[in-house]
């Protein structure tokens, strides 16, 4: 599933290929918005609340609309020309065209595409934790919510985007792997919570406004990552085998020397 770096990525491509323009032509390919049109209305912003999408447009005498997408795991935004071929994805995936004068936003399968009041946004968005890569970023606040369950696992509390929207498989791994946080620790026995989320937090903040992901500083293709990815080879610490596991219906990578099952657990 994209992180929330590559969402914030995304926004910030159909912010430079629509923002401020107004829509020539639009073609939804899911049942529910399959006749609406958005001919006319001018692309006023795009943003990104952790995994969601949203684009807010305005027209004259109307209550502004968001266009609200989530990408899941394999779900992407292209910008290309007028007259440019569309390449990268098969057409049968396409889920949205957006039309302007100068570009071509086409989305290829979009998951929750929704199209609402901008007032009401947060019917879609507002049972998110604080956001890593938002203004409204607090830490103190993603850690009182992760408390609330103390007996959930930390991986499972950093992948809840009730807790802090944002992190997926891959900065769950890492984030765990550099704090030397067993998966299956119960966040009650967590020893520093806050310095937890505020890693995860500068792990997505510095990969922003890049597409290729790292944790270790490397940008070199297998030396971007600690553990993520890297089932049955070396640790970079300690030379340990790396272990790949599913948890709570996802797959978690680990070092089961520098991650250690922690006492009375």
């Amino acid at each position: 599933m994209p992180e929330g770096d590559t969402v914030w990525n995304t926004a910030r491509v159909l912010e430079k290929a629509l923002t401020g323009d107004v829509l020539t032509g639009s073609d939804f390919r899911v049942p529910q918005l399959a006749t609406s049109d958005l001919s006319g209305w001018t692309v006023a912003e795009s943003a990104s609340r952790g995994k969601h999408l949203l684009l807010r447009l305005t027209r004259a005498g109307e209550a502004p609309l968001t266009l609200h997408s989530h990408l899941r795991m394999d779900g992407a935004w292209r910008a290309y020309a007028p007259g440019e071929r569309w390449t990268g994805r098969p057409a049968h995936l396409i889920r949205v065209v957006l039309r302007t004068a100068r570009s071509v936003a086409v989305g290829y399968h979009l998951h929750e595409v929704t199209l609402v009041p901008t007032a009401e946004e947060e019917t879609l968005v507002g049972h998110l934790g604080p956001d890593l890569l938002g203004d409204d970023w607090d830490p103190a606040e993603a850690v009182r919510r992760i408390t609330a369950q103390p007996a959930a696992t930390i991986a499972e509390a950093l992948l809840d985007q009730r807790n802090l929207a944002g992190v997926g498989n891959l900065y769950k791994a890492e984030t765990m792997f550099l704090r030397g946080l067993w998966p299956w620790t119960p966040v009650s026995k967590v020893p520093d919570l806050a310095g937890t989320v505020t890693l995860a937090q500068k792990l997505v903040a510095s990969n922003r406004g890049r597409w290729t992901q790292t944790t270790t500083g490397s940008l070199r293709r297998g030396e971007t990552s600690y553990v993520y990815g890297r089932r049955a080879q070396p640790c970079r610490r300690c030379g340990t085998a790396i272990r790949k596991a599913d948890q709570d219906e996802r797959v978690t990578y680990w070092c089961p020397r520098c991650q250690p099952r922690p006492d009375g657990v």
